[in-house]
């Protein structure tokens, strides 16, 4: 029996919390300009535990939460997590799966698994069961508003005072409107992070085609490996070409809030490294899955940033390539949360101290100033 009654702990509560946090700067991409970051928190309790996880979205992502989620899963059993997930896929069916209504399900169905193992009093990694210790981080934030200085400092802080090998920075400016400055801030890249670091750059879906095809002739010349999103990943017989005529991997996915898109995106050969983001897909339920789709199809997976969402799956499947470790999102979760995680060296090393779940905790102190639902 898996519904709601059956044996074991049961989920009680669900409860939400929303924070938006500024952001240092102004900061932009190839497609998109923000000054904010929120994030939606979702905790269930069974008992005296309690289970977080939480998306980064719109802040209505709450509302769905509460409004359509939570009575699905309270009264369940709480060891019952892919039950949970599904029950929640189906009730959701008329509002539309994608999208806000897939953030909402995944923080839930993230503040399960949490919950899961800390009723076990294990780390979440050694309930899934780790294939490694050891989780590689790239930086991942290099903005299209950032000055030369300011990307200069954000590069040298990961690759010399973190000790991360591998950085990635965003281009395709102003919707692949200005190559130039791509170009320029490319090489001054290269040059801030020397030789011997891997150079990553995120267009997010700025160029065409052709473009994307010509662009990859200067991201050679600088030795960059990774090309994520050169055209939109709605575009499957685009990144397909683009693949086969560049030297970067090309990757994409984060946009993938259903299994069935993952198929899809590897069916058509679109990518050299998948891309899933948990806080969207469906949790880590399906973020597990996605990584197997990969695994089948010959191919490594990449957590999508929320590193500290992501770290103790990421540490459970064998074709992993890396987790970002995004900007925006180690900035909120480190202020948020004890227990946050350091990169130094180029990876983290989830379930290291044996903290039950996925290791953090809540501090309300300092979130409550940034609340805003």
């Amino acid at each position: 029996m898996t519904g709601p009654g059956a044996g074991g702990p049961v989920v009680e509560d669900v409860t939400t919390a929303v924070y938006t946090v500024p952001t240092d700067v102004p900061e932009a991409d190839g497609t998109l300009a923000w000054g904010a970051t929120t994030l939606i928190l979702a905790t269930v309790r069974s008992g005296d535990t309690t289970g977080t996880g939480w998306t980064y979205g719109a802040p209505a992502t709450a509302d769905v939460i509460t409004g359509q989620l939570a009575d699905v899963v309270t009264g369940r059993c709480a060891f019952d997590v892919p039950a949970a997930n599904e029950a929640m896929s189906r009730a959701v069916r008329n509002a539309g799966r994608p999208g806000l209504v897939a953030g909402a399900l995944s923080a839930v169905d993230i503040a399960l698994w949490d919950l899961k193992a800390r009723l076990l009093g294990l780390p979440l990694v050694r309930l899934l069961g780790a294939s490694r210790t050891e989780v590689p981080v790239y930086g991942s934030g290099g903005f299209t508003t950032y000055d030369d200085a300011r990307q200069d400092r954000q590069l040298r802080g990961w690759t010399e005072e973190l000790g991360i090998p591998r950085v990635k920075i965003k281009i395709g400016e102003d919707r692949g409107g200005a190559e130039d400055r791509d170009r320029h801030r490319v090489a001054r890249a290269r040059r801030s992070i020397g030789d011997g670091a891997e150079l990553y750059v995120d267009a997010n879906g700025a160029y065409t085609r052709k473009q994307a095809v010509r662009a990859a002739r200067y991201l050679d010349a600088h030795g960059v490996l990774w090309f994520e999103e050169p055209v939109s990943s709605d575009d499957l017989p685009g990144l397909a070409g683009i693949r086969g005529a560049v030297t970067a991997d090309v990757a994409a996915g984060e946009y993938g809030y259903t299994l069935p898109y993952f198929g899809a995106m590897l069916a058509a050969g679109a990518v050299d490294c998948l891309q899933a983001d948990a806080t969207r897909c469906g949790g880590i339920t399906v973020w597990l899955r996605a990584a197997a789709l990969a695994e089948a199809a010959g191919l490594q997976i990449s957590g999508h940033c929320a590193p500290h969402v992501h770290a103790h799956a990421a540490a459970a499947v064998p074709n992993l390539r890396h987790l970002e470790w995004f900007h925006d999102h180690t900035r909120i979760e480190s202020l948020f949360f004890a227990g946050a995680l350091d990169p130094g060296g180029g990876s983290v090393r989830p379930g290291a101290e044996g903290t039950p779940g996925h290791g953090l905790v809540l501090l309300a102190g300092r979130a409550e100033p940034y609340r805003v639902g």
